[in-house]
């Protein structure tokens, strides 16, 4: 989707020509009477980023914002008034008739050459931005048990391996007590075995069992899941806490430790080399949106996406509920038509998948997106899908699944819109590089992965001056263009991969993974 601004001081921002209706960009809002464009004067006050209507709307009449219909009029609304999410009605989702299909052929500019990090090579081909130590665990039942392992690890052994920079337990709610043979059971088991493979842990795979669980480790880890070489008989390294030898707890911890010097020793002979730009795999992300995440942080996230792709790297943009009602958007960027298809597929199974649970499509947005002036879920895609810049869509990947290494370029991962899942699955596709952009504020992070947050407004950045690592509010102010900003984070993101800690690293901030699991419960 092509934008363009149109900003005027006191701040109130347009989106497209055809927009009736514009969002205030002033921290604190702006006040009852207060001119802005074309004279027009406000009748209510209006909180920043949220929207002010430019016309008189009758009842039933479209409102547009970004050149979208995103909701009508449920009663007469004068010009000058707060246009807030109680006074629409939400359109209907699009159908997945009649779409255009990989219509759009944009011109990004020739490739970008000479760009470069520092990452860790692993034999199979891909790129760490960290050296990480992964200890998987089976089941549920044994997390305790890791964390206690990986402290004592974090103490005692990791001081001796300086190349080495965290141990990790990746711990998860799955493995018994699930159907474990349904069909849609393949989506957490994928998860956790390619989370296993991410580059970050370069290659070092360390089971913790217990024994008893459905997800036995030769299940989670078959012979062959191994790109390089593959050549075990008795499955992967593995600590079964059941094990007969283990007398008292601390017998399992000794086991976890001696299991662990043996990859912590073979992680440690790795070094940071010059690799080039194109071996990033970012993971574009937003949570605890607002009306400005659409403005500021997104689109500049998608001016950085489009430098990515023209350097040879692979961006990933997600979120089903969040792009499903600009369908025809993917569709039309699509390469391909397969890869149009491959879209429809996704979004039609995840329809279906909400249909079954009976959910109505007000339960996304959230309060908080409410309180930061997205109306609904239609306003929210519209803001959303700006991060994926302007490059064609090259590939789909389904829940859980691992990029191959040819799937290069923009790749639409399809997974569900909560921050924790839709992070743990992009872990699993490979990701690298996590970037984050919030309007409301969140300290996520994750200890697999560095993640980089940016701020849509500048008060959030200003309050949370030690957590988010960009200010995309700057472009609000005037004191950026989204271009210069997509540039900025394009090398920030290079400096992330090379070493440089984020904030969420700094202070040592980690979310859970959260499979996506839409098999049943037993």
């Amino acid at each position: 989707m092509a934008i363009s601004l149109t900003i005027s001081i006191p701040l109130l921002i347009k989106m497209h020509p055809n927009d009736n209706v514009a969002i205030v960009g002033n921290d604190g809002g702006l006040a009852v009477g207060t001119v802005v464009l074309d004279g027009l004067t406000l009748k209510d006050k209006v909180p920043q980023a949220h929207k002010v209507a430019l016309v008189d709307f009758k009842t039933d009449d479209p409102v547009t914002r970004y050149g979208v219909t995103i909701g009508f009029a449920l009663k007469d609304i004068a010009a000058g008034s707060w246009v807030h999410e109680r006074l629409l009605r939400m359109p209907e989702a699009r159908n997945f008739e009649n779409l255009p299909i990989a219509t759009v052929k944009p011109d990004l500019g020739g490739p970008l050459e000479g760009y470069t990090f520092e990452g860790y090579r692993n034999e199979d081909g891909s790129v760490g931005t960290r050296n990480l130590l992964g200890i998987t665990t089976t089941v549920q039942c044994v997390a305790g048990v890791v964390d206690f392992a990986v402290q004592r690890i974090k103490s005692e052994l990791l001081p001796k391996f300086p190349n080495v920079d965290d141990v990790v337990g990746l711990d998860h709610a799955y493995g018994c007590g699930v159907a474990i043979d349904a069909p849609e059971a393949v989506i957490p088991i994928r998860t956790v075995r390619n989370i296993s493979l991410n580059p970050n842990f370069g290659g070092e795979v360390m089971v913790v069992s217990l024994g008893c669980e459905k997800l036995q480790p030769d299940r989670l880890m078959p012979p062959g899941s191994f790109p390089i070489k593959d050549d075990r008989s008795t499955g992967v390294d593995t600590v079964c806490l059941q094990d007969p030898k283990h007398v008292g707890f601390m017998s399992m911890i000794d086991s976890i430790m001696q299991e662990a010097t043996v990859h912590l020793n073979r992680l440690n002979q790795r070094q940071r080399e010059t690799v080039p730009a194109s071996e990033l795999v970012v993971g574009m992300q937003c949570g605890g949106s607002d009306a400005l995440s659409g403005v500021t942080a997104n689109p500049a996230l998608g001016k950085a996406a489009d430098l990515l792709v023209r350097a040879g790297a692979t961006v990933m943009f997600s979120e089903n509920t969040e792009v499903r009602d600009g369908v025809d958007q993917l569709t039309s960027r699509a390469a391909t038509p397969e890869v149009a298809h491959d879209i429809v597929a996704e979004l039609d199974w995840y329809d279906k998948y909400l249909a079954r649970g009976k959910v109505d499509r007000s339960a996304n947005t959230t309060p908080g997106n409410k309180a930061g002036g997205l109306a609904n879920i239609v306003e929210k895609a519209m803001g959303s899908i700006i991060k994926s810049g302007s490059a064609p869509i090259s590939s789909v990947l389904s829940p859980g699944n691992k990029l191959a290494r040819h799937q290069r370029g923009l790749v639409y991962a399809a997974t569900p819109a909560s921050d924790f899942i839709c992070g743990t699955l992009q872990l699993a596709a490979g990701m690298n590089l996590h970037i984050f952009t919030t309007g409301r504020g969140t300290p996520y992070g994750l200890a697999h992965c560095p993640v980089i947050k940016v701020a849509t407004r500048s008060d959030l950045a200003r309050r949370w001056h030690d957590l988010m690592d960009v200010n995309a509010g700057r472009v609000a102010d005037g004191e950026l263009t989204l271009d210069e900003l997509g540039w900025e984070i394009f090398h920030l993101m290079l400096d992330i991969a090379s070493g440089r800690k984020t904030w969420a690293e700094h202070w040592k901030i980690h979310n859970a993974l959260v499979l996506f699991n839409p098999a049943p419960i037993t």
